[in-house]
C-alpha cells in the first residue's frame, strides 16, 4: 500500500488550524510538522499529536515534507514561498499569491524554472456549488454570459480592527483583502479581464483605508461585471454568509453572484437556473430550476487535490499564474479607484501582443 502524503502547514491562525486539522483527518495523508514563530501558537499546535518548529528552514532540514501549506501573512509568503522552491518542495500558498503582482511574479517564474508545483488556494474553486455553475455556463445552460453582478457586503465589528491596527492602516481595506476572492470566481467563470474602472469611499470609522468599493471590469469575452465591497454594510449578501462554507459564519438564503445569459439567467450559490419557457421574451413566463452539485467541504477537497499535485497525478486546479492574474485585478481596482481612471490589465495587453505575433 502506498504511505500517507506527508504535508507541513506553516502558521497557525485561523486558516492554518483549519488546514492542519483538515490533514489530520484526512485518509491518506499525514501532518508532517507545524511552524510558527509564536510559543503559544506552537504550545497549541503540539496538541494536533505533530512536531512543531519555529522556524520553515529548520522544519523542511529535519521533516523533509512532501508538500507545504503556506498559511501566514501575505508579507511573508514571497521569502517562504521561495525557500519551499529552493528546497524543491511542492508548495500551496493562501490566498493573494503575494502582496504585489511583482513579487507574485518572481515566485511563479521560480517555481516554473524549478519545475515545483505551486498552487493557490483559491478554495472556493474546489466548491462543488462553484463547479456545477462553472459547468453549466460552459455547457451553454444560460448561453453566452452578457453580465454578472457580485456583492461581497458585511459588516466586520470594532475588535477586528483592534487587535490587528495594522487592518485600519492604508493598503489593508476591503480592496485588498476581501476582493481578491471575488475576482477570482469571476475570472473562473467569465476569463480574463481586459479593464477595470473603479471608485471607491473614505471609511466612515475614521480609518487610513476604504471600506467601500465598486468596480466594472470589461472581460476579453465582452462580458461585463459589476462588484461591489464593503467591510461596513449591514447585509446578507455576501458569499462568507450564503455559500455555508465556513461554520463560523450564519447562514442565510440570499444569493451574492447573479450571472447573466443570453439565454438564461444563474444565481450563486444557491444555484438557480431561470428561463422563459419557449424563447427569451419578457411578456412570457419565467421559471427557475435548480442545479444539483456535491456538498464538500471546499479546504478537504482542496488538501485532497494537493496530495495529487504532489504525486503528479493531477495538474494544479489554481495555478501560481491563476493567482497572479487574480492580484492584477484587484491592484487594478485600488488603482482606478486611487485615480478615476480606467486600468488596463498587463496580462491582457501581453495576450493581445502574443495574437497579434501569431496572426
Amino acid at each position: 500500500m502506498p504511505s500517507d502524503t506527508r504535508i507541513s502547514v506553516v502558521g497557525f491562525g485561523l486558516i492554518g488550524r483549519r488546514h492542519a486539522e483538515t490533514i489530520r483527518r484526512a485518509p491518506n495523508l499525514q501532518l508532517a510538522a507545524i511552524v510558527d514563530p509564536d510559543p503559544k501558537s506552537r504550545e497549541d499546535a503540539s496538541a494536533l499529536g505533530a512536531p512543531t518548529y519555529a522556524n520553515l528552514s529548520e522544519m523542511i532540514e529535519a521533516e523533509s515534507p512532501e508538500g507545504i501549506v503556506l498559511a501566514t501573512p501575505t508579507p511573508l509568503h514571497i521569502e517562504q514561498g521561495m525557500t519551499c522552491i529552493e528546497a524543491g518542495c511542492p508548495v500551496l500558498i493562501e490566498k493573494p499569491i503575494a502582496v504585489t503582482s511583482k513579487d507574485a511574479r518572481t515566485l511563479t517564474d521560480a517555481a516554473a524554472l524549478a519545475g515545483v508545483p505551486l498552487l493557490i488556494g483559491h478554495h472556493r474553486r474546489h466548491n462543488g456549488m462553484v463547479q456545477a455553475a462553472k459547468a453549466a455556463i460552459a455547457s451553454g445552460a444560460i448561453g453566452e454570459v452578457r453580465a454578472v453582478q457580485a456583492t461581497c457586503w458585511f459588516y466586520k465589528p470594532d475588535h477586528y480592527f483592534e487587535v490587528a491596527p495594522w487592518r485600519t492602516r492604508k493598503g489593508a481595506g476591503p480592496i485588498s483583502v476581501n476582493l481578491v476572492h471575488d475576482v477570482d470566481l469571476l475570472r473562473h467563470f467569465c476569463g480574463e479581464v481586459e479593464t477595470v474602472q473603479a471608485i471607491s469611499a473614505p471609511s466612515l470609522r475614521g480609518f487610513e483605508n476604504e471600506d467601500l468599493a465598486t468596480a466594472v471590469l470589461l472581460f476579453s469575452s465582452g462580458a461585463i461585471a459589476t462588484i461591489s465591497v464593503s467591510d461596513s454594510i449591514v447585509a446578507p449578501w455576501s458569499w462568507e454568509l450564503t455559500a455555508r462554507e465556513n461554520p463560523a459564519y450564519p447562514a442565510t438564503s440570499e444569493s451574492c453572484y447573479l450571472i447573466g445569459g443570453s439565454t438564461g439567467g444563474l444565481s450563486l450559490p444557491d444555484l438557480r437556473v431561470w428561463r422563459h419557457e419557449k424563447a427569451p421574451d419578457w411578456w412570457t413566463p419565467i421559471s427557475s430550476s435548480n442545479l444539483t452539485c456535491k456538498m464538500e467541504d471546499p479546504l478537504v477537497v482542496q488538501m485532497a487535490h494537493f496530495a495529487k499535485v504532489i504525486s503528479g497525478s493531477e495538474p494544479p486546479l489554481v495555478t501560481g499564474i491563476e493567482g497572479l492574474k487574480s492580484l492584477e485585478v484587484v491592484e487594478a481596482v485600488a488603482q482606478s479607484a486611487e485615480t478615476g481612471r480606467e486600468v488596463k490589465l498587463a496580462s491582457a495587453r501581453e495576450a493581445a501582443q502574443a495574437r497579434k505575433k501569431a496572426v
